[in-house]
């Protein structure tokens, strides 16, 4: 199974992704809780490029890919030609400890992507930063 979804840089993009989920965890047969987290986790990523990856009065697009294999691994990719960023390592470290109002803004989004996925791993090729990531089903 592949399958890929082209966005603009807008946040009212956005609610292409959710069909876009739903239409992969379904061929796949998948349940509507993993198929809520890999949304959750596929919104926020979005969310960031969107925000963060293009000078705001440019119009972009990204891709995102799904591609399933018989060996029960789904992949995603996220490509964008933004402002290099790797969320892995540049994403501030988030302290789940402290209460809400203690805790900095920034990096709660990643730390779930990280805590969701089974394989967050980022590359800088071509002007383009690749956002791969992998749940074992």
């Amino acid at each position: 199974m592949h399958k890929e979804l082209i966005l603009n840089n807008s946040i009212s993009e956005l609610t292409l992704l959710e069909g876009f989920v739903s239409e992969v965890c379904d061929e796949l047969q998948e349940d509507a809780a993993l198929t809520f987290n890999i949304n959750l986790v596929l919104e926020e990523i979005a969310t960031n490029v969107i925000n963060y990856a293009f000078p705001q009065s440019e119009k972009h697009s990204f891709s995102i890919t799904a591609d399933g294999d018989a060996g029960g691994m789904l992949t995603f990719q996220i490509i964008d030609d933004g402002v290099a960023f790797d969320p892995t390592n540049e994403a501030p470290d988030v302290d789940v400890s402290l209460g809400v109002e203690e805790r900095p803004i920034g990096g709660l989004g990643i730390f779930l992507v990280k805590q969701i996925m089974d394989d967050v791993i980022y590359n800088r090729e071509d002007n383009k930063n690749i956002l791969t990531l992998r749940k074992k089903l």
